[in-house]
C-alpha cells in the first residue's frame, strides 16, 4: 500500500474548504424562495420543484460520481464540480422562464454537488487517514460544512437585500468557481485503484452492501435525515412569514435568516461532537438518538407559542442534530465494508438522503398549495424521525468476513 500522498492537516484545510462553499451556498437558496418566485410570478411549487430535482440528480448520480472518483481520483471530479456549480448559479440567475431556471438550479447544481459535497471528500479521507481518526475527521469535515452554513446564511441574505436575487446568485457563482483551486489542493499524487487491501470488485461490492442488512436500515435512516434538513431549509423562511399575521415579530426576514445561521452554528458543534462520541460509542444508538431528538425538537416547536425566541431555540437544537448523522453513517460504511469503495457506497446510501430531500422540498410546497399550510409535512417530519430512531437499532457496526481469494 502506497504512503499516502497528503496529510491529514491538508485534507481536513482544504476538504473543509471546499464543502464549506458547496454546502455553505446550497443552504442559502431558501432565502431566494420568496423574492424569486413573486419576483415571477410562479408559485412556491415551482421553486420546490427545482431544489427538489437538484437533491434528486444529485443523490441519484453521486453512485456514479464516487465511483469514478474511485476509479480515477477525486480532483479531477472536484474541479469539473466547481465549474458546474458556477454555471449552474449563472444560469439561475439569467433564466426568465420555468424550464431554463430548473435545469440550472436544479440539474446542473444537483450535479456539481455530486463531486463537491462530503462523499468524495471522505473518500480521500478514507484513503488518507488512519482508522481509528476517521470518524473524527469526517466529524471536522461535516462540521466545516456547517460552518459554511453559518457564514453562507447570513452573507446570501445580506447580497439579497443588497443587489437582488439576480445579481446575488452571480455573485455566488463567482464564489463557488474558488472550488476549483481548492479541488487542485487535493490532488492525490500517488493514487491508484488498486492501492487499497484486496481485489473485489464494483459489482462484488454492490451486490455485498445490498444485501447487508445493517446498510438497508443505514439507507432507510438516511431518507428520513433528507426529508427533515431539506423541507426546513427550503421551507422555514416561507412559513415564519405566512404567521406573521398571527405573530408579528416573527415574519420579520431577519428571523429566518438568523434562524438558518443559527442551525449551521449549532452544526457545528452537533457533528463535531458526533466524530468525537462515534470514535468511543456505538455509532447506531447514537444515530438513533439524533432522529428522536429531532421529532421531538419539531413537536415542541409546533405546540409552543412561537415567537422569535423559540424559533432560534428551535434553531439551535435542530442545528446540533443538523449533519451529526454524515460523519457516524460514513463512519459505520467504511467500519462494516471497508475505504475501497467507500466514495461509491457512500454515494448509494446517499441516494436514498436524496430522495428524502426530494420529498421534503417539492411535498413540502405542493402540500401547502394544496392546503394553505404546511402543517401536515411538519407532522409527517416528526413521525419519520421516530420510525429513523427504530430502524437504526438493529444495525451491526461489525466488518463483513469475505471468503479469502484463491
Amino acid at each position: 500500500m502506497n504512503k499516502p500522498s497528503l496529510s491529514v492537516k491538508q485534507i481536513l484545510i482544504f476538504g473543509g474548504l471546499m464543502v464549506t462553499l458547496s454546502m455553505g451556498i446550497r443552504h442559502g437558496f431558501g432565502l431566494f424562495n420568496l423574492p424569486i418566485t413573486m419576483a415571477n410570478g410562479w408559485g412556491r411549487e415551482t421553486f420546490a420543484l427545482t431544489i427538489a430535482l437538484q437533491n434528486l440528480v444529485w443523490g441519484a448520480v453521486q453512485p456514479i460520481t464516487g465511483a469514478l472518483a474511485d476509479r480515477y481520483g477525486a480532483f479531477k471530479i472536484m474541479m469539473l464540480g466547481g465549474l458546474l456549480y458556477a454555471l449552474g448559479l449563472a444560469g439561475m440567475a439569467v433564466s426568465g422562464d420555468i424550464l431554463n431556471f430548473t435545469l440550472a438550479g436544479g440539474l446542473l447544481i444537483g450535479l456539481a454537488q455530486t463531486a463537491t459535497t462530503y462523499s468524495v471528500v471522505y473518500g480521500i479521507l478514507g484513503r488518507n487517514v488512519p482508522a481509528e481518526k476517521r470518524v473524527w475527521a469526517m466529524g471536522i469535515t461535516a462540521a466545516a460544512g456547517s460552518f459554511g452554513q453559518f457564514l453562507m446564511i447570513p452573507a446570501e441574505q445580506g447580497l439579497l437585500s443588497q443587489f437582488g436575487a439576480q445579481d446575488a446568485l452571480l455573485m455566488l457563482a463567482l464564489m463557488a468557481s474558488m472550488m476549483i483551486p481548492t479541488a487542485f489542493m487535493l490532488r492525490e499524487n500517488n493514487f491508484t485503484h488498486n492501492h487499497q487491501l484486496g481485489d473485489q470488485t464494483i459489482k462484488e461490492a454492490l451486490k455485498e452492501a445490498i444485501q447487508n442488512p445493517s446498510f438497508r436500515y443505514l439507507t432507510l435512516g438516511y431518507f428520513v435525515c433528507g426529508f427533515q434538513v431539506v423541507f426546513i431549509a427550503v421551507h422555514l423562511a416561507p412559513y415564519l412569514k405566512d404567521l406573521s399575521v398571527t405573530y408579528p415579530a416573527v415574519g420579520a426576514p431577519a428571523v429566518a435568516t438568523t434562524a438558518l445561521a443559527l442551525i449551521g452554528l449549532f452544526n457545528i458543534f452537533g457533528t463535531y461532537s458526533a466524530g468525537i462520541l462515534g470514535q468511543r460509542l456505538p455509532k447506531r444508538y447514537l444515530l438513533s438518538g439524533i432522529y428522536l431528538g429531532r421529532s421531538f425538537a419539531i413537536a415542541g416547536f409546533l405546540l409552543l407559542p412561537l415567537s422569535p425566541m423559540s424559533t432560534y431555540i428551535f434553531a439551535a437544537i435542530m442545528g446540533f442534530l443538523w449533519l451529526s448523522t454524515i460523519p457516524l453513517t460514513n463512519g459505520i460504511v467504511a467500519q462494516i465494508f471497508g475505504v475501497k469503495y467507500l466514495t461509491m457506497l457512500s454515494g448509494l446510501i446517499f441516494f436514498s438522503h436524496q430522495l428524502g430531500s426530494f420529498c421534503g422540498a417539492f411535498f413540502g410546497g405542493y402540500l401547502f398549495d394544496q392546503t394553505g399550510s404546511y402543517l401536515i409535512v411538519w407532522e409527517i417530519a416528526i413521525a419519520l424521525g421516530v420510525f429513523a430512531f427504530l430502524v437504526n437499532l438493529p444495525v451491526k457496526e461489525q466488518a463483513v468476513v469475505r471468503a479469502a481469494n484463491a
